[in-house]
């Protein structure tokens, strides 16, 4: 089984890196893209507008697609045996549905230097091109656990020395905690936000403060402003 990820930067990317291309699929000639092919022995495939939209999914696709080896996830022990930092940090998406929210959280994760992401094998938004996309790169340097049940995932992790913190808009200002503990941090379904269950895991509860009249942000926004929150907080400008 293998994946089409799309758009000239992506295939770029996944080229000059050999990342267990396949193919080339191209609608117009592109040089660069043929060059970088050629090198690495990598079959050029020249095909219309309408086979693009079709082998993509998609119209963005800016005429070029590749054919890679599936993203893979990796057991939750990787996670916890190769902390970045003195502290653990992962987060656990909870049925977040749209794939834009798991590339951007993804991007994040990266950014902050994250030990990984976490989410369901089902009722989840997965490693898809699109994910990639968004992830501009980062679906390739953070790694990520697919679990069966969530609940039982927060439990483990405790046991393992690890804070659970849910974010929830009932929840403590987030700058209220210095986060010098493992932390999980958990973000909520677009929709529902954090399931019964899973909050009864948490020991703490956070929220961002709302001054205007919104009184809530995209999963992906919260998630980022978060993760730097953590950040920064274990993190002070000296």
């Amino acid at each position: 089984m293998t994946q089409i990820v799309f758009g000239k930067q992506m295939a770029r990317q996944v080229l000059r890196e050999n990342k267990s291309v396949k193919k080339l699929y191209l609608q117009n000639a592109n040089p660069e893209l043929e060059d970088l092919a050629r090198r690495a022995g990598i079959p050029v495939i020249q095909v219309d507008r309408r086979r693009m939209t079709k082998l993509t999914g998609s119209e963005n696709h800016q005429g070029v697609a590749v054919e890679i080896e599936p993203y893979k996830t990796v057991p939750l022990q990787e996670l916890i045996d190769h902390k970045k930092g003195s502290y653990g940090f992962l987060i656990m998406l909870d049925e977040i549905e749209d794939p834009h929210n798991l590339g951007a959280v993804l991007r994040t994760a990266d950014a902050v230097n994250a030990d990984g992401v976490i989410f369901k094998k089902t009722h989840n938004a997965s490693l898809t091109s699109t994910v990639a996309k968004v992830s501009a790169g980062a679906i390739d340097t953070v790694k990520c656990c697919a679990v069966t049940n969530l609940t039982r995932t927060a439990q483990e992790l405790k046991k393992q020395g690890y804070w659970i913190v849910g974010a929830d808009m009932d929840g403590v200002d987030y700058r209220s905690l210095n986060y010098d503990f493992n932390t999980v941090l958990i973000i909520g379904n677009e929709g529902k936000g954090i399931s019964r269950l899973l909050q009864e895991q948490c020991d703490y509860v956070v929220s961002l403060p709302m001054r205007g009249t919104i009184q809530s942000l995209n999963a992906s926004v919260s998630a980022g402003i978060l993760m730097y929150g953590i950040d920064s907080a274990r993190n002070p400008i000296k």
